[in-house]
C-alpha cells in the first residue's frame, strides 16, 4: 500500500523517525510492561547480589531492589524521551549494570560497605559524563578483544555467587548446603529449561520470572519460604535520600569504579548501535554523546537514591527485535511502570523473601548468559597471525585468579586489593594493556607468533585431489574407494604402506 492511501490513522501514528512512532496509551504501556518483565530478573539481581554481601536483610534490602527499580525507571525516562544534551531518544531501558557487580562486590568485602560503594559510584559517574563527548577517540581501546572478555568474566566471576544462593545464601543456617536447597536450586533451573523449551515466544522469553514464581510457590509448601515480614512497613513510599549513611570516598574504589565505567560506556555504545540497526533510526557521534551522557548522569545521581550504576539493557533490544515495536515511548512507558515499582516498598520485601535457592537457579542462567555473551563478542574476534588468543588467555585467566583464590593478594595493600580482588577489574586492565602492547604498537610483535596464533589454515596439495577417484572416501586414516576396499598409501621413500 502506497502512503498517500495510507488509512489517517496510520498516517497519523508514523513520524519521520521510526523511534518516534505513536501508540495508543494503553498499547504503549502494555508493551512498557513487557520490557519491565524482560528485564526485571536482571535489574534486583544486582540489588540482591550487593545487599546480601553487605548484610542487609528484610526491609534494608528490599528498600534497595525499589531503589534500582525507582532510578531505573527514572534512567530510562531521560534516555528515551531525552532534554538537550542528555538521551539518545531510543527505544533502550535502562538498569543496574551487571557490569559493577563484581567491582562493588569488592569495594563491600573490603569493609568500605555501601557508603564506599555509593561514594566510588558517584565519583566514577561523574569522571564518565566528563569523559562521555571524548569516548569516541579512545573506543579503539576496546576493541571485541577486550570486550568479549570483560564480559566474559563478569559472567564468570558471578557463579560463585549463584552457587552460594543455591546453598542458602547465609552460611551460619543449619541448612546451609542441604540437600534440600540444591534441589530446591536444581528444580528451579529444570522449569526454566522445560518453559525456555516447550513455552510460547512470550513464556520463553519471561522463563526466568515464571521460574522464580513457581519456585517460590513450591519453596512455600515446603515451609521454605517465608513471607511474614511482607507487610511489616509502609506500602508506598518515595525513597529516603542517603538511607545507608553519606557516600565516602575512596581513591582506590573510585579507580576500580572508573574501569567498571569505561566498560558501561563501551556496552551502552554498543546497544545504541544495536537498537539502532534493529529499529532502522539514524545515529551519529552526537547522539551516541547523548546517550553516554544520560548513562552517566543517572549514575552519578543514582547513590543519593541508594542506587548503582546505569546502563542499556541488551536483552531489551533483542526484544525489540522480536516484537518489532520501535516506538521509543512504549520503553518510555516501561519506565513509568519502574517508577511506579520502586515508590511500592511492599514489592521489594516480596522479592526479598524469595528464597536464595530459587535465585541460586536463575542466577546459574542469568550469569551464564552473561559469560556467554561475552563468548559470542569473542567469537567475532579474528586470532589468525596476531596475539589475540594469548590476550584473551591470559586476560580471562588473570580476571579468574581472584575467583578461584580469594585470598590471593592478601598480603598486598588495601587500595591494591580492592582494584585487583575484583575479576572484572582485573581482567579489564589485563586486556587493555595487552591489547595496546601487541594489537597498537605493532613493532616487534611476530607476524607468525607460534603457539599462541590461530591453527594454520588446513590445505592439500593438488596432486593429492589427481589422485583420488570419484567415490573415494577418507576413514579412520584410511583411504577407501567407492566400494570399501582400502587404497594402498605409497610412503615418501617409495614403499607402499597404511
Amino acid at each position: 500500500m502506497s502512503r498517500k492511501s495510507a488509512p489517517a490513522s496510520e498516517a497519523q501514528t508514523e513520524a519521520a523517525r521510526p523511534e518516534d512512532q505513536k501508540l495508543p496509551l494503553g498499547t504503549a504501556f502494555a508493551y512498557g510492561f513487557q520490557h519491565v518483565l524482560t528485564m526485571y530478573g536482571g535489574i534486583i539481581a544486582p540489588p540482591l547480589i550487593i545487599g546480601s554481601a553487605a548484610g542487609l536483610k528484610g526491609p534494608d534490602l528490599a528498600l534497595l531492589i525499589t531503589a534500582c527499580l525507582f532510578i531505573g525507571g527514572l534512567a530510562t525516562l531521560l534516555q528515551t524521551l531525552g532534554v538537550k544534551w542528555f538521551g539518545s531518544q531510543l527505544p533502550l531501558v535502562q538498569g543496574t549494570s551487571f557490569a559493577s557487580v563484581a567491582t562493588l562486590l569488592a569495594i563491600v568485602n573490603g569493609g568500605g560497605g555501601l557508603p564506599s560503594v555509593f561514594g566510588a559510584v558517584m565519583a566514577a559517574s561523574v569522571i564518565g559524563l566528563l569523559v562521555a563527548p571524548f569516548f569516541a577517540k579512545i573506543i579503539h581501546f576496546f576493541p571485541p578483544v577486550v570486550t568479549g572478555v570483560v564480559i566474559t568474566t563478569i559472567g564468570l566471576s558471578l557463579v560463585p555467587v549463584a552457587a552460594g544462593w543455591a546453598l542458602g545464601g547465609n552460611a551460619k543456617a543449619p541448612d546451609y548446603g542441604s540437600p534440600a536447597n540444591i534441589g530446591l536450586m536444581a528444580l528451579t533451573l529444570a522449569v526454566i529449561m522445560i518453559l525456555s523449551k516447550l513455552g510460547s515466544g512470550m513464556v520463553s522469553r519471561l522463563s526466568i520470572l515464571l521460574s522464580i514464581v513457581i519456585g517460590t510457590v513450591i519453596a512455600v509448601f515446603l515451609g521454605k519460604a517465608d513471607f511474614s515480614q511482607v507487610l511489616n512497613g509502609p506500602v508506598f513510599a518515595f525513597p529516603e535520600p542517603f538511607h545507608f549513611g553519606l557516600p565516602t570516598f575512596e581513591p582506590a574504589a573510585i579507580i576500580s569504579m572508573v574501569i567498571v565505567v569505561l566498560v558501561i560506556l563501551t556496552e551502552t555504545t554498543a546497544d545504541i548501535l544495536a537498537v539502532a540497526e534493529v529499529t532502522g533510526a539514524t545515529v551519529d557521534s552526537k547522539r551516541i554523546a547523548n546517550g553516554l551522557r544520560a548513562d552517566m548522569l543517572s549514575s552519578a545521581v543514582s547513590p543519593v537514591f541508594n542506587g548503582f550504576t546505569q546502563s542499556a539493557f541488551a536483552q531489551n533490544v533483542g526484544l525489540v527485535a522480536v516484537t518489532g515495536i520501535k516506538s521509543r515511548f512504549a520503553v518510555a512507558a516501561g519506565g513509568g511502570v519502574l517508577v511506579v515499582l520502586g515508590l511500592l516498598p511492599v514489592l521489594g520485601r516480596v522479592v526479598a523473601a524469595i528464597p536464595m535457592p530459587v535465585l541460586g537457579g536463575a542466577g546459574v542462567v542469568l550469569f551464564g548468559t552473561v559469560a556467554a555473551s561475552g563468548i559470542r563478542t569473542l567469537s567475532k574476534v579474528d586470532y589468525k597471525d596476531n596475539m589475540n588468543l594469548v590476550i584473551v588467555a591470559t586476560s580471562i585467566a588473570f580476571g579468574l585468579v581472584p575467583v578461584v583464590s580469594p585470598t590471593f593478594y592478601a598480603h598486598f595493600p588495601s587500595w591494591f586489593q580492592v582494584i585487583f580482588d575484583s575479576g572484572i577489574s582485573s581482567a579489564a586492565i589485563m586486556a587493555v594493556l595487552l591489547n595496546i602492547i601487541f594489537n597498537v604498537f605493532k613493532r616487534g610483535t611476530p607476524h607468525d607468533p607460534s603457539v599462541f596464533g590461530a591453527a594454520p589454515v588446513r590445505v592439500i596439495p593438488e596432486e593429492v585431489l589427481e589422485c583420488l577417484e570419484e567415490g573415494d572416501r577418507c576413514e579412520d586414516g584410511r583411504i577407501l574407494d567407492k566400494e570399501g576396499n582400502e587404497v594402498p598409501v605409497k610412503a615418501r621413500n617409495g614403499a607402499h604402506g597404511h
